[in-house]
């Protein structure tokens, strides 16, 4: 952009931005598109709403800290004129969340939902009047206290082929976010949904990162179990996964991960130590119910949604 035109002008050539659920990711990437001079508002609770509107919104790479000043809420009624809206509010808030913001959107925002699963954007869909389409999120990003998110690796998005999704791929080329465009944004939103199973509840429960999953000879067992489980649920389902073809293939694919995002824990391992309701229902519970549906046995994926429910409930969190 020319030197010397005003952040007003600069904003006015983006689209009117809006993150729904300013967590770690929604934060994360919501700052990475006001930094490249979107106008981007921030709704989140308010320990986070305090602590930006007193100290900035301060991102921590490994190369840099950014402290950014950013307009935050906690009131959905922010997002009334927006035309973007990154909706990245955890699964278990999914429809309570949709269901308030109905009113505050147009029938010509594009509303995308970045969250873990596979059956956010269809449950949104049902529920807000404007167009809605999913986003595949990968990044490792933590909060480590409000107002502050700490980025460890990736930070990049994979899309559909509809129009809206081609806009929202446009706006992140623009702001140097890599956003891939994908035919099969169905079998992209799945071979995510194997990772988080793999992965999120293993590292939860273990209150391990990534490298030491993989590294420890029966995690690394269960955790192919889960994987061998969660692709017979997928071929059964007739989903076809992108450049993964058999079990075999799935857990290089988890170990690729992995080499990628060593010493992450995955944000369940964070909501439980936090004594907060993690997505189990939408990760390992959603194959279970799945396998449910089609006549399979998934018992590793079954004890893993048991064990953090279990914990979860001794919590007093449920």
């Amino acid at each position: 952009m020319e030197a010397g035109r005003t952040q007003s002008q600069r904003a006015a050539q983006w689209p009117r931005i809006a993150v729904v659920g300013a967590g770690a990711v929604g934060a994360y990437f919501g700052a990475r598109l006001a930094r490249a001079g979107a106008l981007v508002s921030m709704i989140g609770r308010k320990p986070f709403v305090e602590a930006v509107e007193r100290n900035g919104l301060t991102i921590e790479e490994q190369a840099e800290t950014l402290t950014l000043q950013v307009p935050v809420s906690t009131e959905l009624s922010a997002c009334k004129e927006a035309q973007l809206v990154l909706f990245c509010v955890k699964t278990t808030d999914t429809v309570a969340t949709a269901r308030a913001l109905e009113p505050y959107l147009a029938s010509d925002t594009v509303l995308v939902t970045m969250q873990n699963g596979v059956e956010s954007a269809a449950l949104v869909r049902a529920l807000v009047p404007c167009q809605t389409v999913p986003a595949v999120v990968y990044v490792a990003v933590a909060t480590p206290a409000p107002g502050r998110v700490r980025h460890f690796g990736r930070g990049d998005l994979i899309v559909g082929t509809e129009p809206a999704s081609r806009q929202v791929a446009a706006v992140c080329e623009r702001a140097a976010i890599a956003c891939r465009i994908s035919d099969n944004i169905e079998g992209e939103l799945w071979t995510k949904l194997l990772m988080n199973c793999a992965l999120n509840a293993l590292s939860a429960v273990g209150r391990s990162d990534y490298a030491h999953i993989i590294a420890c000879p029966p995690a690394d067992s269960l955790m192919q179990s889960v994987v061998g489980e969660f692709m017979a649920v997928a071929a059964a389902a007739g989903v076809r996964l992108p450049a993964i073809r058999d079990t075999a293939a799935a857990v290089d694919a988890v170990k690729h991960l992995v080499r990628q995002m060593p010493a992450q824990h995955s944000s369940m391992a964070q909501d439980l130590a936090r004594g907060r309701r993690t997505e189990i229902d939408a990760l390992n519970g959603f194959i279970q119910r799945r396998a449910g549906e089609l006549g399979l046995q998934v018992p590793a994926n079954q004890a893993l949604s048991a064990l953090v429910t279990l914990i979860e409930t001794a919590g007093g969190d449920r």
